[in-house]
């Protein structure tokens, strides 16, 4: 039986991930009826003609000429613009890829879990900065939606050992995500201070885009997993861990109250977790590079600095606060680390801008859509404000 498969952010690290997938899956396994990208016209108007897609997207109206022009003749639609992205990420498909970074993705993911079949979620910022609007419209639309960062997947794995029962999550004891610890993992506060954007892209274990590569230097991104972790698998947040793994083969451990601890393995390949929801239930072919355990030769943990690595406590405190704060949090980070990239703002300022961020606007209570997009706007401005007053200082 074909599935029928759309992916919104299919120019980034995770939609070309997925599009290897699917170019190499059996014919006739999957058929794409949308991909969606931000302004890469070019690039998607290619994945469209090698994957014989129904719909190409692009996020910007600026760049339609350049996407019709690239499929003229191919009798692929085209189509620009917010409202756009909309209409693709609401056809009715089987599989969504939810890729698009940051909260920008959040109307567009909420639109695919809103009708229904199968989302899998790359953009943990929905479930930051709108955690109980994600799950409650899954709920009412019936929608199944999987994990597909490395670590949720991971757990989403483990977790399958729990068993049945009234409350399965009753002998779950423990969640441990894992960090590689990225590239400040060994560096001084003083060595960190000094750190330029191309040196803090530079992940020593993962290829991924700019954001996301900062997210990790800096430790957010866990921090961002940790938030998405408690929203997605029902356990309290003090049972949620996280640990510095340098080798990034342990993605997520799950313990029992017997004693047991299931963790799921594998290459620091994002083919793998893709792989697992394209083809959930069952499971599919993925060209990855196989785990050798004995070439690897030891699997070490450590504990993340808190002093070093504030994002973590901020995440942490921002989901005990409740209403916004999550939001707030992300916003924050979102525009702190824009600025770094910019050179506008200092690798050590990130957090703490988020951190005055989140000091100066608390955690007000942002009950749907456009309160918590009305919040976000907020954040941002605060975020920016905040900023700039460290940079006159």
């Amino acid at each position: 039986m074909t599935r029928s498969v759309t992916i919104l952010g299919s120019t980034g690290s995770v939609g070309r991930s997925t599009v290897a997938l699917l170019e190499a899956a059996c014919e006739g396994d999957f058929q794409v009826e949308a991909l969606v990208a931000n302004r890469d016209a070019a690039g998607l108007a290619t994945q469209a003609r090698r994957l014989g897609a129904r719909l190409a997207v692009v996020a910007d109206p600026g760049y339609f000429g350049a996407l019709r022009d690239a499929l003229a003749g191919s009798g692929i639609e085209a189509a620009a613009g917010p409202e756009a992205v909309m209409a693709a990420a609401a056809r009715p498909v089987d599989w969504t890829m939810a890729a698009i970074v940051g909260a920008a993705g959040l109307p567009a993911t909420l639109a695919a879990l809103g009708r229904g079949g199968v989302v899998a979620l790359a953009n943990k910022e929905s479930l930051v900065c709108a955690g109980d609007i994600v799950l409650a419209t899954a709920r009412a639309a019936g929608a199944t939606l999987l994990p597909v960062d490395s670590e949720h997947n991971a757990i989403f794995q483990a977790l399958e050992a729990r068993g049945g029962g009234a409350d399965p999550f009753a002998t779950v004891e423990k969640i441990v995500l894992t960090a590689s610890g990225g590239p400040c993992r060994t560096m001084t506060v003083a060595e960190m201070a000094a750190m330029t954007p191309e040196a803090a892209v530079k992940h020593p274990v993962w290829s991924m885009g700019a954001k996301i590569s900062i997210d990790s230097a800096t430790m957010m991104n866990k921090g961002l997993e940790l938030i998405e972790a408690v929203r997605l698998f029902p356990v309290p947040e003090p049972r949620v861990e996280v640990l510095v793994h340098p080798q990034s083969t342990v993605h997520g451990l799950v313990q029992y109250a017997d004693g047991s601890v299931m963790a799921q393995l594998g290459s620091p390949d994002m083919r793998t977790p893709i792989a697992h929801a394209l083809a959930w239930p069952a499971r599919m072919a993925a060209a990855v590079p196989r785990l050798d355990l004995v070439a690897l030769g030891r699997l070490e943990f450590f504990a993340p600095d808190p002093v070093r690595f504030p994002a973590l406590r901020l995440a942490r405190e921002a989901l005990r606060a409740g209403g916004g704060a999550t939001t707030i949090l992300n916003a924050a980070n979102e525009t702190a680390v824009g600025m770094f990239l910019d050179r506008r703002l200092g690798f050590l300022d990130i957090a703490a801008v988020v951190e005055e961020a989140l000091s100066r606007l608390g955690a007000p209570e942002a009950a749907d859509l456009d309160a918590i997009l009305s919040l976000d706007g907020a954040a941002r401005m605060e975020a920016a404000r905040i900023a700039a007053e460290r940079a006159a200082a």
